[in-house]
């Protein structure tokens, strides 16, 4: 979702600084590209342990995460991300199920998704951070997403823009396309084992057509 369907990363970014300031914690915006894809709670946890020392309760992880999100509110609306809702429309066109994999808890933002893209999202495939134990990098999630599909992992095409999530789809056994929409290197996504890497969304639905019509042999 964020960071593939809409660019809001920005808006994370800075919420994620805010609120952990706010509740004593460091944390650089650029943190929260790395973080991309882990539960918000989990997040939470793992800073809070690495500069308190201590493990804090799901309670207070809970808190701190509705800290984030009442800050995330007051950012302006992110843009849906230029060629994803055309990139939609083709895999659609082609005959495949459209799955939403996304670490977020926020009501307001998963009831969006699927205001904003009528006929693409089936909110009964959409997987959130409510349907895990354990978030990305483990390969849950899209475990998760596959079972929602009724689908094998070599029948799956994974389309991720952070570390973490590439992580997690490769663990799945996924065929995993890393999209690099965010300030982080190439290396970032290419180092967790992603089979393709393309530098925007408008790059993968120009060629989407072109590399979708191979014989697997040719992708993998």
């Amino acid at each position: 979702m964020d960071g593939v369907i809409y660019n809001s990363m920005p808006n994370h970014a800075r919420s994620w600084h805010q609120a952990m300031a706010a509740a004593g914690i460091e944390m650089d915006e650029s943190e929260a590209y790395l973080y991309e894809g882990m539960r918000g709670v989990e997040t939470i946890k793992l800073k809070a342990r690495q500069q308190w020392h201590r493990d804090i309760s799901d309670e207070e992880a809970q808190k701190l995460y509705e800290l984030k999100a009442k800050v995330f509110s007051q950012c302006p609306p992110a843009l849906k991300m230029e060629g994803t809702e055309e990139l939609m429309r083709q895999i659609k066109a082609d005959g495949l199920k459209i799955c939403v994999v996304t670490g977020s808890a926020q009501h307001t933002l998963l009831d969006k998704i699927v205001e904003d893209h009528p006929g693409l999202i089936d909110p009964a495939l959409i997987v959130t951070s409510y349907d895990v134990t354990h978030g990305k990098p483990a390969p849950d999630p899209y475990l998760a997403g596959m079972k929602k599909a009724h689908i094998n992992p070599w029948e799956a095409i994974v389309v991720e823009n952070a570390p973490l999530g590439v992580q997690a789809a490769v663990a799945a056994r996924c065929f995993t396309i890393a999209v690099n929409t965010g300030p982080l290197p190439d290396e970032e996504l290419t180092s967790k084992g992603a089979d393709l890497l393309m530098p925007d969304m408008k790059t993968l639905r120009d060629q989407w057509s072109h590399w979708h019509s191979y014989p697997s042999e040719y992708l993998v």
